[in-house]
């Protein structure tokens, strides 16, 4: 049984996750104490337990302490298999954090999963870019990932609703091959007028047209449901960036937040992104291979220590380059 400090180093959500997902594809009990204690809401919220949940189905776990605001959870995993799940957290909680978590797990059997939620949530990956950044290079290592997205959910209503599908395989290395300078741009809103996304996708392709000059595909994803909001995901090859709206935020400004992020990246040295860098790690454990980024994150530092932590050291060096390998 290993004991894992959830409060250590980044101290939130990506402890839990990563860590339960490591207890499934080693076949090993885990025991996460301290859950979140350095947040302003300690514990788990219900978004950290549909992640335990979604993991748990996809290696028939039996867990413990799984419940809201628990701050120490205990998790058998069983034998990996293929699962047809459905998830939903009965909040506005992300989707993509909680596919981060069940994704890895999933590859291993295969299986798919419906998750309930929000699809674009603050300090969290867009469905897009999970979409559109992290699954083609796990693609490219031969993954095979369909996601599709139902309904958009923003917060606080969420009611947004993805599918995702992985076949079984075991991957191979994660290399990042040198791209075809190009970019693309996915514009999304629910709930508001057509002209919210078309304003946001203007006025990024706008900016990235001036500061890069690539060619840009642009993608305008306008839709009615429960919630309102709006949001944007721009990628080019393995760097990607995101930004939401909210309500006195000028749609232009939406798109040109994006767009900024996207050009510091493009112009930082790396061949991913530094929020993609920590969310490869899994898998750069598991199959092997390297990438690099300008950065080294938190979050990095902190799936580097917990994949240490199961035998699945990383090698990382960090001078004016980081530098992932294994």
């Amino acid at each position: 049984m290993f004991i894992i400090d959830g409060s250590y180093l980044e101290g939130g959500g990506q402890v839990l996750r990563l860590a339960v997902a490591l207890s499934a594809i080693s076949e090993t009990p885990v025991t996460v104490t301290r859950i979140r204690q350095n947040r302003p809401n300690p514990g788990l919220a219900p978004q950290h337990i549909a992640a335990v949940r979604a993991v748990a189905g996809a290696c028939d776990a039996e867990y413990q302490g799984v419940s809201p605001r628990s701050s120490e959870i205990t998790f058998i995993p069983g034998r990996l298999r293929w699962a047809d799940l459905a998830i939903d957290p009965g909040t506005a909680g992300s989707i993509p954090l909680i596919l981060q978590a069940w994704l890895p797990v999933a590859l291993s059997a295969g299986g798919s999963i419906t998750v309930t939620g929000g699809t674009e949530v603050a300090w969290s990956p867009t469905i897009d870019y999970l979409d559109r950044v992290l699954a083609p290079v796990l693609r490219r290592a031969g993954a095979s990932i369909e996601i599709e997205v139902l309904d958009r959910g923003y917060y606080p209503r969420g009611g947004g609703r993805v599918r995702a599908r992985v076949e079984p395989g075991r991957l191979g290395p994660i290399v990042i091959p040198e791209e075809e300078p190009g970019c693309g741009i996915v514009s999304c809103s629910s709930g508001l007028p057509e002209h919210v996304v078309k304003r946001q996708a203007t006025a990024a392709w706008d900016l990235l047209e001036k500061d890069l000059g690539f060619p840009c595909s642009v993608t305008l994803d306008h839709r009615k449901g429960p919630g309102i909001g709006s949001s944007i995901t721009i990628w080019s090859g393995a760097k990607g960036a995101v930004a939401l709206g909210k309500r006195g935020l000028p749609a232009e400004e939406v798109g040109r937040t994006a767009a900024r992020a996207l050009v510091g990246e493009c112009h930082s040295p790396g061949t991913v992104d530094v929020h993609l860098a920590d969310q490869l790690l899994i898998y750069l454990a598991c199959y092997g291979g390297e990438y690099s980024t300008h950065t080294l994150s938190m979050h990095a530092k902190t799936a580097c220590w917990l994949l240490s932590e199961f035998g699945h050291p990383v090698e990382c060096r960090a001078n004016n380059l980081v530098e992932f390998s294994a």
